[in-house]
């Protein structure tokens, strides 16, 4: 009796807990196809605001710049972090306990401190070099931007691969040098292989932090609006059906993009598996 109770409580908290997470995005991915501007009733199903959206440049130039800078900053970011991870991996214990420590701090910091310390160092720069002929200036905008997500996705990489490295069995490194492989070969033929999912992950993991983030990119932009900067200075007024259209579009790409990253990962697994069990027969 007590195990029944047991499994209904469970049932019931991970359908309140799905309901809790899940609804508002249902919410907004229902309105978006409502006749009038107002969320609270729904009065007739249309399309017109995904056809307004395709025509509405501002918000298609701020999502332009928001794709732009997270593609870039993730593929960097991705490259940067693999190879701190690589690097922490290969140092001693306490080295290594030092340095993750030190990588947890932009991770915990709050994102208004980090925003303002980025901003702060760069107008520095821009004053040193003000006073140096052969150095450019005027790097707020699009740069600072970039440099900024960046900073804070590499963190990310690093947590995500370091683990994966960890479970790497060092042996079969060991066995390619041994088979003839270069320090390089073996890389990409044994460490980069076994790595990879989490290398894709943290990937995925800084293009939505990079295309969600408001604070950072706010002190950060200069002249230039990422799309949650548009959609912060249409709260002032009214927020557009127009970014409930996005905001639907937008989760239904990344939820495909996960979705398919699973299958292809479940796939390869499945097809490892079995040729384990033909290598055992």
């Amino acid at each position: 009796m007590k195990t029944k109770h047991l499994r209904l409580m469970q049932r019931v908290y991970i359908v309140l807990f799905f309901c809790f997470m899940y609804l508002p995005i249902a919410y907004m991915i229902v309105f978006s196809f409502n006749q009038s501007k107002g969320y609270s009733l729904f009065t007739g199903f249309t399309l017109k605001w995904y056809s307004s959206l395709l025509h509405n440049s501002s918000i298609l130039h701020a999502l332009l710049v928001s794709l732009e800078v997270a593609l870039i900053s993730a593929v960097i970011a991705t490259v940067l972090g693999t190879a701190a991870s690589l690097g922490i991996a290969s140092m001693g214990r306490g080295s290594r306990l030092v340095v993750t420590n030190i990588t947890y701090i932009p991770v915990v910091n709050p994102e208004i401190i980090t925003g303002i310390s980025l901003m702060l160092l760069f107008v520095a720069y821009q004053r040193f070099a003000g006073g140096v002929s052969w150095l450019p200036d005027t790097i707020m905008g699009f740069p600072t931007l970039l440099i900024a997500h960046i900073a804070f996705n590499v963190p990310y990489v690093i947590f995500n691969v370091t683990p994966k490295l960890k479970q790497l069995d060092i042996k079969l490194y060991e066995a390619a040098l041994d088979l003839g492989c270069d320090p390089r070969q073996a890389f990409f033929k044994v460490i980069l292989p076994e790595i990879s999912p989490a290398i894709l992950s943290a990937f995925l993991i800084c293009l939505t932090y990079s295309i969600d983030d408001f604070m950072i990119s706010y002190f950060n932009c200069g002249t230039v609006e990422t799309l949650p900067i548009a959609i912060y200075s249409m709260t002032r007024k009214k927020v557009s059906p127009e970014i409930y259209a996005l905001s639907t579009i937008m989760f239904v790409v990344i939820l495909c993009i996960i979705l398919i990253s699973n299958a292809m990962e479940s796939h390869s697994y499945r097809r490892d598996q079995k040729a384990l069990r033909g290598e055992g027969v």
